[in-house]
């Protein structure tokens, strides 16, 4: 039998492994929490959120939930380095004992808002 495909995002979260889900959870909430006009789907194959555009979105790794968005600073990339974050261009990193940054991450998706809707 084949593994099922979500259809939304609270479908990815349940079907993911038990340690990735408490990080999926607060990145859901954050981000409808940040742009309550998102709209949330799946898009090649992982959550994505949509407002004007791409917004935001997570992944699932082994070992961690990568959060991705377009308006990833390089100052916001040092201070999350410094905390432990392990980043790419796009994406952070989040393992599945660390806590979510918060903070970085809600002025991420407002800034990411704020460009979409340009």
């Amino acid at each position: 039998m084949e593994n099922p495909k979500p259809k939304t995002v609270d479908e990815f979260i349940d079907l993911s492994p038990q340690a990735s889900q408490e990080i999926m959870v607060k990145l859901k909430k954050l981000i409808e929490a940040t742009e309550p006009n998102a709209e949330s789907g799946i898009s090649w194959n992982v959550p994505i959120y949509k407002y004007h555009g791409i917004l935001a979105g997570f992944s699932l790794a082994k070992k961690h939930v990568s959060f991705g968005i377009d308006s990833l600073t390089e100052e916001i990339r040092k201070t999350l380095e410094e905390k432990g974050y392990k980043t790419g261009k796009k994406t952070i990193q989040i393992k599945f004992d660390q806590d979510v940054p918060t903070a970085e991450l809600k002025q991420l998706i407002e800034e990411q808002a704020k460009i979409n809707k340009r």
